[in-house]
């Protein structure tokens, strides 16, 4: 398994960012490799995406949710393996951080050479710099989901 960890910090407050981050549905707009996904219940999210030229369905299911802490998911079936989790931090009451590790298995040999010169993690850092463009320009979120989803 390949190993990405990536933090950006924006400037909106820690539950601004956590509220839009739990708008599954509206990663398409900052996260470049997701076409789309549809969410089925609190839980539960189906995706789309196309990474090296590649396109992927696979599902996920948030394992860990805390409202301003925490989202963690894992795949549950699908042609993609990962894992991941995304906390966020009071940095003050306006500025917050947002950091993301992602867990997952290079498939081909296009993956496997990517991940070994860091296509991954500047995947990531891109998409976390989008995410802070994205909520910074909007100035608050689109929506929330306050849930706490135990461990």
């Amino acid at each position: 398994m390949a190993q990405i960890i990536e933090t950006v910090d924006v400037d909106v407050p820690v539950s601004v960012a956590y509220n839009q981050w739990t708008q599954f549905e509206t990663f398409p707009q900052f996260l470049d490799e997701v076409e789309s996904i549809t969410q089925s219940g609190d839980t539960h999210t189906h995706w789309v995406v196309e990474v090296a030229g590649q396109r992927r369905e696979f599902d996920a299911e948030i394992t860990e949710q805390h409202p301003d802490e925490r989202v963690a998911w894992n795949s549950t079936g699908g042609e993609a393996d990962h894992a991941g989790v995304v906390t966020f931090h009071k940095l003050t009451d306006t500025t917050s951080r947002v950091s993301v590790q992602l867990d997952w298995e290079p498939q081909g040999a296009v993956e496997k050479i990517g991940d070994l010169v860091g296509v991954g993690s500047h995947a990531v850092k891109k998409d976390l710099q989008n995410f802070k463009e994205f909520i910074e320009s909007a100035g608050s979120e689109s929506g929330g989901w306050r849930g706490d989803v135990p461990r």
